[in-house]
């Protein structure tokens, strides 16, 4: 059997849940479960996450999936309804619909649900993604209001650069300055906010990102905010290769060597979901540190040896986990580690590490 395996710790997402809600100033938690819980498993994700307050999905099948597996939580829609004839669904499994245009509010309208839909209007604030105009609240909350298909509002909006040094200010305050008189609650904080920002909290913070252990943060180690990796990838040199100087290894020969290089070949790749990418990326050997070298093939991929003289065929390789954080990875690929841990392939075992 091919040795690659992804192992998943229940544990770890409940202790970061634990973080997060001891970031929220009291504001209720949705737990983010969307893209099969950023790659850990709906079904795991509804376990670690039994103590959240709700659970925010992107459809409704992934909500309907929520729902047989006996989650009985408030459950979001963060992109709420796609099409009119989803209203009659969002009632039936009791969802609550973030409604972001207008064309929202004419579905509403046009095809009554059997009892008034719960629902988050989301206002756009500066990130110009969704949301209605913050300009227009006035108008879009004086029909929403008058709606009798809608029941209790919550004010929304999303943040652009939490992540980075500019912050949330230059959105919270206009979204805060044009709806505080409304006397709604109201839901902002995505991970980097609720870590940073406590202003921003208000009724419910949505946490995703941090919830499975990585940073939302360039400069932080997730290690720093007291996150645990959720997810490892884990799998074994399955060759070794003995490069001589100036002789390359892999497509493109991008790695060539300066002097002789014992090279390890791993089974993994990008069609399991390791980015192409990654050059001198961090990987752990055998119980040692080491870097991946050249480019990675839809199968494999190469690390050096050079410090671990005791490794072989069958040394074990984490890609990335608690040894080697998927943050450290996914800046070696230029990418993000929302990526990474969404990007997991299905051909990939899965395991329960507790």
């Amino acid at each position: 059997m091919r040795p690659i395996q992804a192992h998943i710790s229940i544990g770890a997402m409940a202790h970061n849940l634990r973080v997060a809600r001891s970031h929220a100033q009291g504001a209720r938690v949705f737990a983010v479960v969307k893209a099969n819980a950023y790659g850990h498993g709906l079904s795991r994700a509804v376990r670690a996450f039994a103590a959240a307050d709700g659970l925010a999905v992107l459809t409704l099948e992934e909500a309907a999936n929520l729902r047989l597996m006996g989650v009985t939580h408030p459950i979001l829609l963060l992109e709420g309804l796609f099409a009119p004839d989803e209203i009659a669904a969002c009632a039936e499994l009791d969802l609550w619909p973030v409604l972001h245009h207008t064309g929202q509010l004419d579905w509403l309208e046009r095809h009554p649900p059997p009892r008034p839909l719960p629902v988050f209007l989301k206002f756009d604030s500066g990130m110009h993604r969704l949301g209605f105009p913050l300009a227009a609240h006035h108008e879009v909350l004086t029909r929403a209001r008058a709606l009798p298909t809608i029941g209790a509002i919550t004010l929304m909006t999303h943040f652009a650069q939490a992540d980075e040094a500019v912050g949330v200010d230059w959105q919270l305050q206009p979204f805060l300055r044009a709806l505080s008189n409304q006397d709604l609650p109201w839901s902002s904080a995505n991970s980097a906010a609720l870590l940073r920002y406590p202003q921003s909290c208000g009724a419910w913070v949505r946490p995703g990102l941090m919830l499975y252990g990585a940073s939302p943060f360039a400069d932080t180690p997730a290690q720093q905010l007291d996150l645990r990796p959720a997810m490892s990838l884990q799998s074994a040199v399955i060759a070794v290769q003995t490069l001589q100087a100036g002789e390359a290894t892999g497509y493109g020969q991008l790695f060539r060597a300066e002097r002789e290089t014992r090279v390890g070949i791993v089974a993994c790749g990008y069609a399991d979901g390791y980015p192409r990418h990654a050059m001198n990326a961090p990987v752990w050997v055998d119980g040692r540190p080491g870097r991946s070298l050249g480019r990675v093939s839809m199968d494999m991929l190469c690390v050096d040896l050079s410090a671990c003289p005791q490794a072989g065929v069958g040394s074990p390789v984490e890609l990335w986990g608690k040894q080697v954080p998927v943050d450290e990875v996914a800046a070696a690929a230029d990418t993000s580690s929302y990526e990474l841990l969404c990007a997991l392939a299905a051909r990939v075992p899965v395991a329960e590490a507790d």
